[in-house]
């Protein structure tokens, strides 16, 4: 697993109900392959739609990111 990965991985373990921080960790590097961030593994649509989404819509992102991440593992 990629150091990015387990950071992610380690975040989203301490998300609470207050505010959804975003998953960036600045590496900001669009994987050709995949399509996806190779620092916080969200398509550019998603990193495009996350300042217009409540927090309800942004914990639906990152499940979607923490299963991405555990399917590379």
């Amino acid at each position: 697993m990629t150091p990015a990965a387990e950071l992610l991985l380690e975040r989203a373990a301490t998300l609470d109900d207050g505010p959804v921080p975003s998953p960036c960790i600045s590496v900001c590097r669009m994987d050709a392959v995949t399509g996806l961030c190779e620092g916080c593994f969200r398509s550019l649509e998603e990193i495009a739609a996350w300042g217009m989404q409540g927090d309800a819509e942004r914990r639906g992102v990152w499940t979607v990111l923490v299963k991405r991440v555990e399917e590379q593992a």
